[in-house]
């Protein structure tokens, strides 16, 4: 059945009669009859119609944008019929003339009209003209008019209008300034001119697509202003529709479906067989009889700090644990259900309960509880990789970055046991205003214990403002794409001696309003589908805030050391961290020349680094290559009973140098991230200063395009002797990093970008990391004087520019040696 039938189920056969009348037959079978047209008037109105669309194309041909006139010249025509006339939609096209109709939907005015749309090249735009002048003119041999079957049946004829491409729900189209996600549904062979276009347009579209025969369908963030500009100047697009992501119509099933659909995921899902990966779920416990959680999470995986407390999950949580165990082993539950194709668990789930059913636990107790949980875990099966995952905060000790007994046990686990600890950000409670974000966001400070330096910590931002409700048709979803998730928190308050929080963004879900001086709602289709705490009630729940982004980053984490087990925790941590980038809309808030100061409040306090990709974090393509080095170093020896800085690591980069002098000019960006744990301070008396809360901090320097190694490596020393002595830097800085080495001294993992010509980048090859001083040094009965410590540094290099030479940067890279010198720091 065509497309266009399947989306009017009410369709009709059109039967031709006698000579003076039509007749049309519904599903029933009966016959009707409708009076004739007057021919002559008839025409005439079309005439004046097609007349009209042709006019208004010549004025739309005037305001033509060169950059986006791509394909053959053309234009959309909209034209109107009765639904009993609907045989006559294949006859508006003509393929000799290149005429090719594109959607067709019932119109928003009448039930009983549809509107087709069709693409009319530049050179055959007098096809409908000459068609309907025959139509009053000439008769056939029998006497008829010309082109009746066709024009007979025309009601009205427009110019094509975004609306005229739009198929689904007309109540749901969008308004105009509103950027949602699109079905852009594209003819044939136009995806890369249409990639082109979302380029210049700055129009966020995915990587993935659908291919029909004569279809093409992507996904595209955009509006009806900027997508009216895409159809005045390019005949591009076929048809539009809503993305769909909407969880409500698993979550809004009777039982029986949804028990149907969670078998139907349980037949096609396999549980990866080595059982020598986890991710731990500190939380309200699980409900382990769920179908979708029992096979990745054994018996002997769930755990309690108290034996009083169980290990199901409770109501008085809500079923939290058993939401975020869902998400830690699916990601998004929707995108599983959504496909037929097999589903691989890489990772197996642990659970240990940290909440009482009966309430909160005392403040006091939050650290001990959480070195108890992981305790267990360890002495459980001590060999087993695993990341911890914690998606639970407290408003109490909230110190504006103030380490916490809780964020201290946090870091001293992390530390002690390598782990990888995975926590939110916070959320904020309350009703949530429309016209109070995002500034409430910026006011609410980072939840305890988030100021913890070795975990990594996870805000929410939202890709969610498609609404397929009808009954919130009309509703504004508070976040727009890409931005802030309402609920999440961000730490502009805290000072900037403490770390950056949160460190990156997951999904977490939007809300919705109809009034913007009213308290917005969590509306199904703006939150996440997962697994619900009482399968013998239903199977589905609902989720969203940093406790969903925290267990999709723990999903990540795990993905990532699936495919690279050999990996250190600081490493996953940093390629998590490494494969973010802010979205457009995060980027639109800052203002024109930012300042470093600017760009710290406006995106790293609020978004971190940004929003991961797994894919980034996993694959290195040609001109996208990334190096990782795992490494150490001992911050700091006794020297004639003093302790002193002892030593640096220098990295010589393997570029390509002449792939790169082949690019010349070319725009190219390098990122860099460096990745640690530090040994919190075992006592209270030093957290109030970050030197003596860290047992050591690491810095890096990347060598400058015209500096001599040997200069490079004098540099080093001054700038850790400047840093030794507390003294601020007077020298030049290195220009084209995007955040500035200013910013490389927060917590314990640090990223940026520096962007520049091919020509320089080749010159930038050597990268040195150095330690700076912490309470290793200045307890020295502690003797963390004669300690190592490890990280993970990660670079990569991406060509900005298209460039017509075929560049290979990757083989000479990973054919050369990487080279490192230890070096020693002369304080």
């Amino acid at each position: 059945m065509p497309d266009y039938q399947r989306n009017l189920p009410n369709f009709y056969i059109v039967e031709k009669g006698d000579s003076q009348n039509y007749t049309y037959r519904g599903g029933g079978g009966n016959k009707k009859s409708f009076p004739p047209r007057n021919r002559i008037e008839h025409a005439e109105t079309l005439q004046q119609a097609f007349e009209k669309a042709l006019e208004n194309y010549q004025q739309q041909k005037l305001l033509c944008e060169p950059e986006l006139a791509v394909g053959e010249a053309g234009f959309y025509l909209e034209l109107q019929l009765q639904k009993s006339e609907l045989k006559a939609v294949d006859q508006l096209e003509n393929k000799p003339k290149k005429i090719e109709l594109l959607a067709v939907h019932s119109s928003d005015e009448a039930d009983e009209t549809v509107l087709a749309t069709v693409f009319v090249p530049e050179k055959a735009s007098d096809f409908f003209g000459s068609k309907i002048e025959a139509y009053r003119d000439e008769e056939t041999k029998k006497g008829k008019p010309k082109n009746e079957p066709l024009i007979a049946r025309l009601d009205d004829i427009s110019l094509g209008t975004v609306r005229a491409l739009f198929t689904d729900n007309l109540a749901l189209f969008p308004c105009e300034s509103q950027e949602v996600w699109w079905e852009v549904w594209l003819r044939h062979g136009c995806r890369e001119s249409f990639q082109q276009i979302a380029q210049i347009l700055d129009i966020r579209t995915t990587a993935n697509s659908i291919t029909f025969p004569e279809r093409e369908v992507i996904l595209a963030l955009t509006s009806v202003i900027t997508l009216s500009r895409i159809i005045n100047n390019n005949g591009l697009i076929a048809e539009l529709r809503l993305a769909k992501d909407s969880p409500s119509m698993f979550f809004e099933m009777d039982m029986q479906e949804q028990v149907s659909w969670i078998t139907e995921l349980a037949n096609r899902t396999t549980v990866a067989s080595n059982n020598n990966l986890a991710v731990c779920l500190l939380d309200s416990g699980v409900t382990r009889s769920h179908p979708l959680i029992k096979p990745a999470l054994a018996p002997e995986d769930c755990l309690t700090c108290d034996p009083n407390w169980g290990v199901a999950d409770s109501k008085h949580w809500r079923g939290h644990g058993t939401d975020m165990a869902g998400l830690v082993l699916y990601g998004n539950l929707y995108n599983a259900l959504a496909t037929s194709s097999k589903v691989y668990l890489t990772h197996r789930l642990e659970s240990v309960k940290i909440l009482s059913d009966q309430g909160q636990n005392d403040p006091k107790l939050y650290g001990a509880i959480t070195q108890e949980a992981v305790s267990r875990v360890e002495i459980s099966n001590p060999k087993r990789q695993r990341v911890i995952c914690m998606p639970v905060t407290s408003e109490i000790d909230n110190n504006k970055g103030v380490p916490s007994s809780w964020s201290a046990a946090v870091d001293q686990i992390s530390f002690e046991f390598q782990r990888l600890m995975v926590i939110p950000v916070g959320n904020i409670g309350g009703d949530i205003i429309f016209s109070e974000y995002p500034n409430r966001n910026d006011v609410s400070q980072a939840q305890n214990p988030s100021q913890a330096w070795n975990a990594l910590v996870v805000g929410a931002y939202t890709d969610k403002v498609n609404i397929d409700n009808p009954k919130y048709a009309q509703w504004q979803t508070i976040a727009p794409a890409g931005d802030l998730s309402p609920r999440s928190r961000t730490s502009l308050l805290w000072t900037d001696k403490w770390p950056i929080r949160p460190d990156v963004t997951f999904e977490g879900g939007n809300l919705a309003t109809d009034d913007p001086h009213s308290s917005c709602m969590d509306i199904d289709d703006l939150r996440l589908l997962t697994t619900y705490y009482q399968p013998n009630v239903r199977q589905f729940n609902l989720s969203g805030d940093t406790s969903a982004a925290t267990a999709l980053c723990s999903y990540m984490a795990a993905r990532i050391w699936a495919k690279h087990p050999e990996y250190w925790s600081e490493t996953v941590r940093a390629l998590i961290v490494h494969s973010a980038e802010w979205t457009p809309a995060m980027l639109r808030h800052l203002p024109k020349n930012p300042s470093q100061r600017e760009k710290v409040s406006t995106l790293l306090r609020r978004y971190g680094y940004g929003v991961p990709n797994l894919e980034r974090a996993l694959l290195s393509s040609k001109n996208d290559l990334t190096i990782i080095c795992e490494d150490q170093l001992q911050p700091f020896h006794k020297d004639d009973g003093k302790v002193k800085t002892k030593e640096m690591n220098l990295h010589i980069l393997p570029w390509p140098t002449q792939e790169l002098e082949k690019l010349r000019e070319a725009k190219v960006e390098m990122r860099v991230t460096l990745s640690y744990l530090i040994e919190p301070n075992p006592g209270e008396r030093g957290w109030q200063s970050k030197h003596s809360y860290a047992s050591y901090g690491l810095r890096l320097a990347v060598k400058r395009s015209t500096e001599t190694l040997a200069a490079f490596r004098k540099r080093i020393n001054k700038e850790a002797l400047e840093t030794e002595e507390n003294v601020t830097s007077t020298g030049n800085s290195d220009s084209g990093w995007f955040l500035g080495p200013k910013t490389w001294n927060r917590g314990s993992i640090h990223s940026d970008i520096w962007q520049g010509t091919a020509a320089e980048l080749a010159q930038k090859d050597s990268i040195g990391i150095y330690p700076v001083s912490g309470w290793w040094k200045y307890n020295p009965r502690w003797e963390g004087w004669n300690k190592t410590a490890r990280y993970a540094l990660i670079v990569s290099i991406r060509v900005v520019d298209e460039v017509e030479v075929d560049i290979d940067l990757y083989t000479p890279i990973s054919i050369s040696p990487k080279i490192k010198q230890t070096v020693p720091i002369n304080l």
